[in-house]
């Protein structure tokens, strides 16, 4: 709907990628009059270039105790999936000492678990939408499958998926022989892999949003293609501000603008230490049936997942500014990857740049904000955006109306910071 003048709304959200057509189909169909903003089509930013796993054993943040004995040869050797920009990490000091002071093994439990207890309700929270959606088409269960090149990469990850299985992932231990003969299309030498048991992925996650987005407006939702500039909350509810001149009244807002939520003004997120990982990736169009389910290679640090439009090549993470020149070094990198790993594919037919929403300590925010009750946080979901939208959306539809979280959330408050 583009002709929308000020009108009254129970709730207003501010991005609509999952996490925030996630919050607005699970706040309209509980029956808030709900509208939604974005300049963007639907699900067309980080959603769209992800690597489609709805991962639920992704528990393990990247912060970790082992990053300072890591880091040199990470940022210094030309084969790392991490690149660091070291100018901006001296324009923000802030958020790159707060990283490193996360590092440490504490805060990393103290994560790992926060984060594990949350994605015990994944399903729960995203399952109801794909139904609501008629997305079932578009989910593929057939576990997730993480594979070690090297006995080191394997040796080193054993404190890291015993801290998974102390959260009640399950996995398979594979030998190469067991990867091989479920994925016998894998060229690269493996030592040994894991089985993620009860992992799925999604084919087309922006075909999911856009169908999302369909039945929210069959419900009566309001989608509008406009940029939320700004919002100023008061005691009854809240103003917002669209780039048209559009003013909109709301008793509520949700800021679900992953990496862009400090561009607004006035909700108090410009105030937080949020990031962004910049992450890349490469398809083959002719080549999706190579694999039967997702593959991560751990050491290379990307995932490969067949998906509808073919075989997409996921990872990387660049540490630099949202709106820096597209690094294709990173595409390039991917690209040698993905032939080590299959062989040769050829050249790719797309390449893509995505901004990950990344606080510090690895864990999103999600609830009020320290300025106003009426202001709803959302964002920082990291890598696991996709696998967390929906009990995301499920818990601020529920802060709205009043009604307590039926997971513990308080280690995503905003005031941690």
């Amino acid at each position: 709907m583009s002709d929308v003048t000020e009108q009254d709304f129970d709730l207003i959200v501010a991005g609509a990628g999952i996490v925030g057509m996630s919050t607005a189909l699970w706040a309209q169909k509980e029956g808030l009059k709900t509208a939604i903003c974005d300049p963007n089509p639907p699900g067309s930013g980080t959603t769209y270039g992800s690597a489609c796993t709805i991962a639920t054993y992704a528990c393990i943040p990247v912060n970790s105790p082992s990053i300072f004995r890591s880091l040199p040869y990470l940022l210094s050797n030309r084969e790392s999936p991490l690149s660091f920009n070291m100018l901006h990490g001296l324009r923000n000091p802030r958020w790159m000492l707060s990283f490193l002071a996360n590092c440490r093994a504490a805060k990393v439990k103290h994560i790992t678990q926060a984060l594990g207890d949350f994605l015990v309700h994944s399903d729960g929270g995203l399952d109801p939408l794909i139904a609501e959606a008629g997305a079932e088409d578009l989910m593929v269960s057939n576990d997730c499958l993480y594979v070690y090149s090297t006995k080191s990469g394997y040796e080193g990850s054993k404190d890291s998926n015993a801290m998974r299985a102390a959260q009640g992932v399950k996995f398979d231990d594979l030998t190469g022989d067991e990867v091989r003969a479920l994925e016998p299309n894998i060229k690269l030498p493996i030592h040994r892999g894991l089985l993620y048991k009860g992992a799925r992925h999604v084919t087309d996650p922006q075909e999911l949003v856009s169908r999302m987005q369909r039945r929210f407006e069959a419900l009566g939702g309001c989608y509008l293609s406009q940029k939320v500039t700004r919002c100023a909350p008061d005691d009854a509810g809240v103003t917002t501000y669209l780039a048209n001149g559009t003013e909109l009244r709301s008793g509520h807002f949700a800021l679900t603008a992953g990496a862009r939520s400090k561009d607004i003004q006035g909700t108090g997120a410009e105030k937080l230490p949020l990031g962004t990982e910049r992450g890349y990736h490469v398809l083959y169009r002719d080549h999706g049936k190579m694999l039967s389910r997702p593959v991560g290679w751990a050491e290379a640090g990307f995932y490969a997942t067949p998906m509808a439009q073919g075989l997409r090549i996921a990872g990387t993470v660049e540490i630099n500014a949202v709106d820096a020149p597209f690094n294709h070094g990173s595409t390039a990198y991917l690209q040698r990857k993905s032939h080590e790993m299959f062989g040769n594919l050829g050249a790719p037919d797309a390449e893509w740049l995505g901004h990950r929403p990344t606080m510090p300590d690895a864990l999103p925010v999600i609830g009020p904000s320290n300025g106003s009750d009426r202001i709803m946080f959302a964002f920082g979901h990291q890598h696991i955006g996709l696998t967390l939208g929906g009990v995301t959306g499920r818990v601020i539809a529920g802060l709205v109306q009043g009604r307590a979280p039926q997971c513990d959330i308080a280690a995503f408050s905003a005031k941690r910071f």
